[in-house]
């Protein structure tokens, strides 16, 4: 199926790994032009050979930290000076904290919504003109499953998240007009480098554990109904499909990745 993504201009954060790596390369097979960001060079460009390598497509790493402003005037600038229009927005970029609210410093709370609400705020109100310049775009918000059923000693992720698809919600109305596309998918577990990080830590403790243990213990503490974790690619397929031609009467709307786990639907 045709996508309708050639030539399109994707900028996608957290693009260096992961589900936003996987939705980078599935784009650029797609025929889009794609920007990743991340905050490790090395990393970055890593990912940006191997998605060219794979697909022949146009790459474009953006080293920089999104919860910064003046990163964000440096990806749009860095996509307009060589793309010369923005298509396509992931805010991808995060983390995942957890703790109880009284674990939670001040600090906490504003690293965590620096990087998740206002870094997504300001990437999202750069695009807005460079979309309505070309006839409209998408914006696809990635968030978790704890920003709609937050758990206990889930914070400040949980609230982070519910933050990301309220301004999905909101915002879709707000541009729909412009037809400018907001979604949002909401992720759980889904196979990436924190997950391996945090592998790594818990193997220090119990060196006999192995990675498929690992797995399959989150899997099992977490109840998903498929029995596995998510690959990034299947995250990645779900996201460049809303990103496409062919999700042109989808707005306002939060896709669960999940493999089944969620409580609501």
């Amino acid at each position: 199926m045709d996508l309708g993504l050639t030539d399109k201009v994707a900028i996608i954060t957290g693009g260096s790994e992961g589900i936003g790596k996987a939705a980078a390369h599935r784009m650029a097979e797609e025929g889009a032009r794609v920007v990743i960001v991340a905050r490790r060079p090395e990393v970055l460009e890593a990912a940006a050979q191997e998605i060219r390598k794979a697909t022949d497509g146009a790459v474009l790493p953006v080293p920089g930290d999104v919860s910064k402003p003046e990163t964000v005037q440096q990806v749009m600038q860095a996509t307009l000076d060589n793309f010369g229009r923005v298509d396509i927005l992931v805010n991808n970029a995060g983390v995942s904290m957890a703790k109880s609210f009284e674990e939670v410093s001040d600090a906490d709370w504003e690293t965590d919504f620096d990087l998740k609400v206002w870094a997504a705020v300001r990437l999202i109100r750069a695009a807005i003109p460079e979309m309505r310049k070309v006839g409209g775009g998408r914006i696809i918000n990635v968030t978790n499953l704890g920003g709609r059923t937050p758990g206990a000693s889930s914070m400040p992720t949980s609230i982070s998240r519910a933050a990301g698809i309220a301004i999905t919600k909101g915002l879709s109305k707000d541009l729909a007009q412009d037809n400018i596309l907001v979604t949002t998918v909401c992720i759980g577990l889904i196979k990436s480098g924190q997950h391996e990080r945090a592998y790594a830590r818990q193997k220090a403790t119990h060196p006999n554990l192995t990675f498929d243990e690992f797995y399959a213990q989150r899997v099992k503490t977490r109840g998903v109904p498929l029995g596995r974790f998510g690959e990034a690619s299947e995250a990645g397929d779900v996201i460049a499909f809303l990103a496409s031609a062919r999700a042109s009467y989808l707005t306002g709307v939060a896709i669960n990745i999940d493999g089944g786990s969620s409580a609501v639907v």
